[in-house]
């Protein structure tokens, strides 16, 4: 080979030796810079499973606050919009166990606007290294329950209160006036109206706390509803009278229910004294009774003060009064609707109210229809005057 060949083969190895050398350095330039992309987090395998599952409201939040996985109740309860938590407090309560890996629990208070606030116990913890767990339990109805009891204790007491005092200060007032006859026969009379009163009130309370022990009824046996009406008007027939209160009793007749004859018979006669004592003297007291659809409906209809329209709801609560001042003269012991809202609850009925402020009320009971089919069975009706409540 001649030596400009040579040259010239040369001079090509050198060119493609050089151009490789030039893509090399510029790939391993490339690499050099190249930023490691960090690994996302992931939820840890079988937590998304778990928190499928759980009735409370479950929450991952990774290290930079946003929401990885959250459970059904915690969207419904408005614990999460879109990734990010809706609680400011439950959000910094995050923080503070991520920085120091400390378990910690609290009572938060969750309100969302147009629904009622919720009270909530959260128990926050590590997840691994980088996740956060938030388990939130609702506990609104419990509290409820709390504070019911509360005011139940509270009523009970005050209730209890009053007659007690009442003849404690007769009973000094008799000793005082023993010289004075008319006096002594007076204090007496009252009394006795006090410690009826007394013994009413302690009677719809022990009858209160039985039925709100009470499960639903096993064996429920047909009761005559013209039975039932005819002891609850009787019973409400003294009261009626010194008012001069027409108590009228209508509708289909020969009805029956499924039920305990009782229960039904103290539900039905706390309506209809419940009307007499809240209707104005000279008026009348309607009761009525259809069938409708495999059900018993009793209404008493009242010409009495009737209830404002903000109260309706609250009216079943023990001891709550629409007009409290009137209370005392009416004799109530604000235990009578309670009792038929659980009369109702046991026997899988209900109780409606219709009412105008100033014009009267119109309260319903509606209970499962007996049918003919079992005419066999035994009626239960015509309690005795003991029976009555």
């Amino acid at each position: 080979m001649d030596p400009t060949m040579q040259a010239f083969l040369a001079a090509i190895i050198g060119a493609v030796v050089g151009g490789a050398a030039v893509l090399a350095w510029s790939v391993s330039e490339r690499q050099q810079q190249r930023v490691p992309a960090a690994d996302e987090p992931v939820v840890p395998p079988g937590v998304a499973t778990v928190l499928s599952v759980l009735r409370s409201s479950a929450v991952v939040v990774d290290e930079s606050d946003v929401v990885l996985k959250a459970s059904a109740p915690a969207y419904s309860m408005g614990l999460v919009r879109g990734t990010v938590l809706t609680s400011d407090e439950l959000a910094d309560l995050v923080r503070q166990v991520r920085r120091d890996g400390q378990i910690r629990e609290t009572e938060l208070l969750i309100a969302r606007s147009g629904v009622p606030p919720r009270n909530v116990t959260a128990r926050v913890a590590p997840l691994g290294s980088r996740l956060v767990l938030v388990l939130v339990e609702d506990r609104t109805r419990e509290r409820r329950v709390e504070a019911v009891r509360r005011d139940f204790v509270a009523n009970v007491s005050h209730e209890l209160k009053t007659p007690v005092g009442a003849i404690r200060l007769l009973a000094e007032a008799v000793g005082e006036a023993a010289d004075d006859p008319e006096a002594v026969i007076r204090f007496s009379d009252r009394m006795l109206v006090e410690s009826e009163r007394l013994g009413q009130l302690v009677q719809q309370i022990i009858e209160l706390s039985r039925l709100q022990g009470d499960d639903p009824l096993e064996a429920p046996q047909p009761v005559a509803v013209d039975e039932v009406i005819g002891v609850a008007v009787d019973t409400s027939a003294i009261d009626a009278d010194a008012k001069r209160i027409t108590v009228v009793s209508g509708g289909t007749t020969g009805l029956r229910v499924l039920g305990n004859a009782e229960q039904v018979t103290a539900a039905v006669s706390n309506l209809v004294a419940n009307a007499v004592s809240y209707s104005d003297p000279d008026s009348t007291v309607l009761v009525t009774t259809k069938a409708t659809d495999g059900m018993v409906e009793v209404s008493v209809v009242d010409q009495g003060i009737g209830i404002p329209t903000e109260e309706i709801d609250r009216i079943f609560e023990r001891f709550y009064r629409v007009d409290p001042a009137r209370h005392r003269s009416t004799g109530g012991t604000g235990l009578g609707l309670s009792i038929v809202k659980h009369v109702a609850a046991t026997h899988g009925g209900e109780v409606r109210v219709w009412s105008v402020e100033g014009q009267g009320s119109t309260f319903t009971l509606t209970l499962p229809q007996h049918t003919d089919q079992h005419m066999s069975e035994p009626l239960i009706g015509g309690l005795n005057q003991e029976d009555r409540p």
